[in-house]
């Protein structure tokens, strides 16, 4: 544990406090365990005057309080980290989504209204953000030590993570997963500024389409709306407009959440997870979108509502 560093998240600090109760619970145990040892080496040594023909009685009361005891201490703190391991992965509904690709080595960063940033992460304080993660090569592992996070983000999947910054300032940011000869230079830094500061940040940037008008750019121009709909409202495919978020049942059967993962596997790998009910004519687009421009089409896809009966 480095106790210098800042504890610049809402979580840090319950991070710290449940490793320092692991730290002090596993040293108890420790100079329980080794002190008794050294106790009988040294009543018992060599040469020792003790009675060793007299059997000592049964402390079955002892033993069982002991075993008690630890059982519940370490069970305990297990319950205490499966809780917290939880929560930092549900982010709540207002968290500002923010995506993230990993290349050798580089962390790319693009936020929600189109502003871009190479190894460099500007985010508003006290409020919740969330990162959407993936690699365009290999395994690298996104950490913020100040943050308390440390997430693997892998080629072909998206990971999340969320916090909430409490502190203004710049952090360190670094890949912790050995990616290659290039990997010592994969740093960054995340810059955590007052709310007001980072919309001005926003304004000041350089700006290219939005997300979700890059997205609908993409569906556009690899005719997905032959299949889809112009709007996503159906066809000779399924309806993306709503789709995210809801239930959907598959050709085998299961019942699967349409969430960013689902939507990638429709598109790269349809045969995957098909819907039930449908022509099994839907094609890879494998090799052909690339990480960045499946983000943002995934993100216009999550855009798309279903329009209210009129």
């Amino acid at each position: 544990m480095n106790f210098t560093l800042p504890q610049a998240t809402v979580d840090a600090r319950e991070v710290d406090a449940l490793i320092l109760a692991l730290t002090l619970a596993s040293l108890i145990v420790l100079v329980l365990v080794f002190g008794l040892m050294a106790r009988y080496m040294v009543k018992y040594r060599a040469g020792s005057p003790i009675d060793r023909g007299k059997p000592p009685q049964k402390t079955w009361r002892l033993e069982i309080s002991w075993t008690i005891a630890t059982l519940a201490a370490f069970f305990g703190l297990f319950i205490w980290g499966a809780d917290l391991y939880v929560r930092l992965f549900q982010p709540p509904a207002n968290a500002l989504q923010i995506y993230v690709v990993g290349k050798q080595w580089m962390w790319k960063v693009e936020h929600p209204g189109g502003q871009r940033e190479i190894n460099a992460l500007h985010i508003p304080i006290r409020q919740p953000v969330q990162l959407v993660m993936t690699s365009e090569d290999v395994i690298h592992d996104f950490s913020v030590p100040a943050f308390r996070i440390k997430h693997d983000v892998l080629p072909g999947r998206y990971e999340t993570l969320w916090f909430t910054a409490e502190k203004a300032g710049v952090y360190h940011l670094f890949c912790t997963q050995l990616c290659g000869e290039g990997h010592a230079s994969m740093i960054g830094q995340v810059v955590a500024i007052e709310p007001e500061e980072y919309e001005r940040w926003l304004g000041g940037g350089a700006k290219g389409e939005t997300f979700v008008e890059a997205g609908a750019d993409v569906f556009r121009r690899h005719g997905c709306g032959g299949c889809h709909g112009d709007q996503g409202a159906g066809g000779i495919g399924p309806a993306l407009a709503g789709l995210y978020g809801a239930e959907v049942k598959l050709a085998d059967g299961a019942i699967v959440k349409a969430d960013e993962a689902y939507l990638r596997d429709c598109i790269i790998t349809p045969q995957k997870r098909r819907v039930a009910g449908y022509p099994e004519i839907m094609p890879s687009f494998a090799g052909q979108i690339d990480e960045e421009h499946l983000l943002k089409l995934i993100a216009y896809i999550k855009s798309l509502k279903r329009k209210a009966p009129s």
